[in-house]
């Protein structure tokens, strides 16, 4: 029983490592990319088979020491890339000086699941929240029909509902001007694009995406979705002057390789770093939730409040984010920049997910 158990550990430990040291290929395949999400609870199984093993077996032989030290290396790492998401990390976006009716919005964004038939619990939760925008995301012909009476009160709409959990919807009480729908990377994968006018004058552009996800079901990776979010960080970095939010389910965590890189080459910031992790995926579970539901924004904003909201019979919860627009920001926030070698890795996503596009959209 001993062996077996000593055995079970190793394996487990092993199995940690390994696909720690994989993760770091960023090789673009769903296997390799699946790292990216679970960290905590990769290091958490980290510890169940270092801590025992150390307890009963010791650290005596050369074999022993390897190996622990191995597990704690990928539990260090897997740590690493969480912290700064708690607050004991510098805060990347300010608190709100002075905000004012003139100059701050609210923004909910939500995945609705498109197999979600709880309406009215999600039009409540939302609406008790008295959001300036709403981005629905995964809005099919009966989230559409279900969703027509935010109308009247957020006249300002842009619809493009599809059957295939990747269509969307804004509704706003703000001006809306220049949308779009486009499909960056993928047929049946749409993404808007719009300018917003707050009560000031101010104009923000706003992208609301939901690229598709590295899955095992259809055999997907993650180029086409990496390449989507390259795509558009390059569009908003040759507009680095516009007050810019970028909102919507990337199907990526927060403090992966490819959102990071994201961030630095559109020069956008991440209102959680220091503030805490805000998962809102996946909503049925206690253990594996995962921050995928995100607002970013450009060095004009500061922030007021964040939030996540209550269950709406959805896998993800919905976000609550209220920006204050401060130019003077700007000078107090530090902007994330990309060095050379991000731009060749941008442009290198940007064209093996173009390779891969024409694949069928999945759910």
């Amino acid at each position: 029983m001993t062996a077996i158990f000593r055995g079970l550990l190793v394996v487990l430990g092993a199995w940690v490592v390994s696909g720690t040291a994989l993760n770091l290929s960023r090789h673009p395949h769903w296997y390799v990319r699946g790292w990216d999400f679970p960290r905590l609870v990769i290091a958490g199984l980290g510890l169940l088979a270092a801590v025992p093993y150390a307890a009963v077996f010791g650290a005596g032989t050369w074999y022993d020491r390897a190996f622990l030290g191995a597990v704690a290396l990928a539990v260090a790492w897997q740590v690493s890339n969480v912290l700064p998401y708690t607050p004991l990390w510098r805060r990347a976006v300010k608190p709100a000086r002075r905000p004012s009716p003139e100059t701050t919005f609210r923004l909910v964004v939500s995945n609705v699941l498109i197999e979600n038939t709880q309406h009215e619990r999600w039009l409540g939760v939302v609406t008790a929240e008295e959001p300036d925008v709403i981005l629905a995301l995964e809005v099919d012909g009966r989230w559409e029909r279900a969703l027509r009476g935010l109308e009247r009160s957020h006249p300002h709409v842009m619809r493009q509902a599809l059957d295939n959990a990747y269509g969307m919807a804004l509704f706003s009480r703000l001006p809306l001007f220049d949308g779009r729908v486009e499909y960056l990377v993928e047929p049946g994968i749409p993404s808007m694009h719009v300018e917003l006018e707050l009560h000031g004058g101010t104009r923000v552009a706003m992208h609301g995406v939901h690229p598709r996800p590295p899955e095992p079901k259809h055999g997907q990776d993650s180029r086409p979705r990496d390449a989507e979010l390259q795509k558009l960080a390059q569009r908003i970095a040759a507009r680095r002057s516009m007050p810019t939010v970028v909102a919507g389910d990337l199907n990526d965590v927060a403090w992966s390789f490819t959102t990071h890189l994201f961030l630095r080459e559109s020069g956008l910031l991440d209102p959680r770093l220091g503030r805490g992790l805000f998962n809102t995926f996946n909503a049925n579970s206690r253990v594996f939730r995962f921050p995928l539901d995100h607002v970013f924004h450009s060095s004009h904003f500061k922030l007021v409040e964040l939030r996540r909201l209550e269950h709406v019979g959805s896998d993800h919860f919905p976000v609550l984010v209220e920006l204050s627009y401060e130019p003077e920001a700007q000078a107090e926030q530090s902007e994330p920049r990309p060095s050379a070698s991000d731009d060749r890795e941008s442009e290198r996503m940007i064209a093996e997910g173009n390779g891969r596009a024409g694949a069928p959209a999945g759910e």
